[in-house]
Formats: C-alpha cells, structure tokens, sequence
C-alpha cells in the first residue's frame, strides 16, 4: 500500500491539509459564522477575509483513558454543600477557578477560552456560495481575479528575444558608436592633414621630417585600432518591446438596488434580498473596472438612501411600487447615460402592491426602464404569487434581459441569474 502525504505549506508555514480538514470539521461554525460577517457587512466590503471564533469546548476531541476499575467511594472532608449523587458545577471565576464569571484572578479551574483563526477571502467567499447554492463553475468565476490583457507601453533595455525591436536597437548602437568615436575620428581626421602637410613640406633625406611622418603614422594606426574597439552591437543597445498587463474591463457601470421596506418585509425578507444584491454586484466586479450603487427604498413613496438606511429601515402603510421605478429612470436620465454607462436594475420585493399600481409598473419597466437597461432581475421573496407578479410575468417574453424568480431561502437566488451567465459565455448547472 502506498501511502501519500500532503507537505504543500500555506502563508506562514501551515499546513494546506490540515487547514482543510479543521474547515470540513467545523463547517457549521464557520458558515454561520461567515453569515453574520454577511449580514453586518456592506455591499462593496463582502469580498474580505474574516476572524472566526470557535469555543474551546467544541475543538475537544475523545480521548481513551483507563480507569481505576472497581467501586470507589472518596470522602473529602469539609464538605457541607453536597450528598452522594450530586453534580458539582465548574467554578464562576473568581478566586475558585478561571471560567466566564465575575471575580478576582484564581490559579486554578479550567478555562473557556475561545478559539480564533483567520478565514481568508478566498476561503470565506466560497462559504458564501456554497450558502447560495452557485455551480462550481460560477463560484470559480467570481472568485478568481478579473482577467488581464498586455498593452504596449514604450520600449524597455531587458526583455525577451522575441520581443526584440531591432530598429530601435540598431538606432541605439549607431548613436553609442558615434558619441564614443567623435573625438577619436576628429583626432584621426587632424593627423590625416597634419601627415598630408608634412610629406608635402619633407626633403630628400630631411631625418627630422621622416621621424614626424613616421610618428604620425603610429599614431593614426592607434587611433583606428581605437576606433575599430568600439563595438558594433552592445547589449545596451538592445531595445524591447515593453507590455503591461491592464484590467480587461474598461467600461464603468451602475446597479439600481430596489426594494420594498414597507411592514410587510420583515428582517429575514430583507436579508435574503441583501444576498440578491451582493450576487449581482459579485458579478459585476468581475466585468466592470468602476461600479456604482444606487439604493432606492420605497413603500407609498420612493427615495434615494444610503445603504445602511436601505437595509435596515422598516416603515408602515401601504405599497406603491412604481414610484422607485419612477424614481430610477428620473436618476438615470440625471446621471447615468445609458451611452456612457451600462445600466443594471435588481429589484426585490414580498409581491405585495397596491393593485391599481401593478399594471403601471409593467408599463414602466417595459416603456422606459428596460430599453435602457443591460439586465433587470428581479426577486420575490415571498411564495405567494400577486398582482405584481403577475404583471411581470408578461414581460418575460417581450425581453430576453429580464429575469424575474422566487427565492424564500438564499438557495434559489442563483436561478435569477442563471440566463445573465449564459450571456457571458458560461455554462450554468
């Protein structure tokens, strides 16, 4: 038998299998761990590691022991508090013992100590889909790095040879070679006229003469030698091309988060729609280098908040939803130009509405809203079908970028975007 071990080490000399293993065994902790992370979290800081804290308690693992055998009975004198049978309990702190109680410091108890690691962003995003229920296809597209493509940027002295510009280099050497050989052809050229001169002035058997001519002659001959030393091609002189590698998406767009926060939308409503919205814009990040967040709250009247208002606030009364989708195409034609930005809409909502509003919403979405959009999704959070889905429904075949689903757990919000991903080129499951 052939037996394998695992050496591969993380950051800080970790083992990767016995990291993996801790997270398989303690998946429960850890997932509702990274559910509360989600659920105090903003839209825009979802994609970050997180500290997960597990009791000690529940790291213990059971051990085999041999007892002593036999009936024992032990007597512990002073004893005025307890009967045979009795249960004693672990100490409250204090002077007694170390536990989560009140008290002075003891030296002796045992502690309750949680345990705290480290989840990395990578780690806590794929707990965060598998919560959602996302294809492994899909979870390795949002988790990966957005792709990069090489754009040239001048040229640089180091490279590759087959990113050789030869023009360029050849241009560097013929410049290197005349900088480092001017002042040795100007001498040469100087001793060329002063030898031409003294042969012409030069007498039959002139001794003095002919030691000039011969000295200026060495001297010429070193100065070519010179000049023949100085190389043809340096490695200086080479030039390469020079690439960078450049986010590919270049294009900047805007998702419009609408939803209903009137008293029907309770907090589980809520927080199962924080999921849609963080989907979306998961996907987003991924294909646009700027993103922008529109919230828009509404119940009888629309506005605009911030995104802790969004989420968090409940107000009473009835449900007018066309006034949001109003307010979006007024903030659209104000802001966002469908020529220079590329529009999302993800609305989320319990269905209910008033009923005269319904066939307006549709009439909205369908005459204004879409025709700008890119993709407009949205999510009933609510099993009960009304009105307003109804309406709705009769958009599914006039427009190929609307997607309208059911979600009452966060497992079936990713059938919303399941057309979205085909789009981009991926196979959905």
């Amino acid at each position: 038998m052939q037996h394998i071990v695992d050496r591969r080490l993380a950051g800080k000399n970790k083992s990767i299998g016995n990291r993996e293993r801790f997270l398989r065994r303690h998946k429960e902790q850890i997932r509702e761990a990274v559910k509360r992370a989600i659920d105090g979290r903003g839209i825009r800081d979802v994609e970050r590691g997180e500290d997960i804290h597990i009791p000690k308690k529940d790291l213990s693992e059971p051990v085999f022991g041999h007892g002593q055998g036999g009936v024992r009975e032990t007597v512990h004198p002073g004893n005025q508090e307890y009967v045979q049978g009795d249960r004693i309990e672990r100490p409250k702190g204090g002077a007694g013992g170390q536990g989560a109680g009140k008290g002075q410091a003891g030296d002796q108890g045992e502690g309750e100590d949680e345990f705290v690691f480290a989840l990395s962003k990578e780690e806590f995003m794929q707990v965060f889909f598998e919560d959602l229920a996302l294809p492994h296809l899909i979870r390795t597209q949002l988790a990966a790095v957005p792709e990069w493509k090489t754009h040239r940027a001048g040229y640089s002295s180091d490279g590759t040879p087959n990113n050789l510009h030869v023009v360029r280099s050849m241009r560097g050497a013929l410049g290197r070679r005349i900088a480092l050989g001017a002042g040795s052809r100007r001498e040469l050229h100087d001793l060329q006229e002063e030898l031409a001169q003294c042969r012409a002035a030069a007498r039959p058997g002139d001794a003095v003469a002919e030691a000039q001519i011969q000295e200026l002659l060495e001297r010429i001959s070193a100065l070519r030698v010179r000049i023949e030393r100085i190389p043809y091609l340096d490695p200086i002189d080479l030039r390469y091309r020079s690439r960078v590698r450049v986010p590919v998406p270049t294009s900047k767009a805007v998702m419009f988060c609408l939803m209903d926060v009137s008293g029907s939308m309770d907090e589980g409503r809520k927080e199962l729609s924080k999921r849609f919205f963080i989907l979306l814009y998961l996907f987003l990040t991924r294909h646009y280098e700027k993103i922008e967040l529109v919230f828009i709250r509404h119940h009888t009247q629309a506005q605009e908040v911030d995104e802790q208002n969004f989420f968090h606030a409940r107000e009473t009364g009835g449900t007018v939803v066309s006034s949001a989708l109003v307010l979006m195409e007024e903030i659209i034609r104000a802001r966002y130009s469908p020529a220079e930005w590329n529009i999302y809409g993800a609305q989320a909502s319990d269905g209910d509405n008033w009923h005269h509003d319904s066939g307006r919403c549709r009439e909205l979405l369908n005459d204004k809203i879409l025709p700008l959009c890119r993709y407009f999704a949205y999510v009933q959070v609510a099993e009960e079908e009304q009105n307003l889905w109804e309406e709705y429904a009769q958009l599914l075949g006039l427009h190929r970028h609307f997607a309208m689903r059911k979600a009452t757990e966060a497992a079936q919000i990713y059938p919303v975007f399941r057309d979205l991903f085909k789009k981009e080129g991926a196979k959905a499951a």
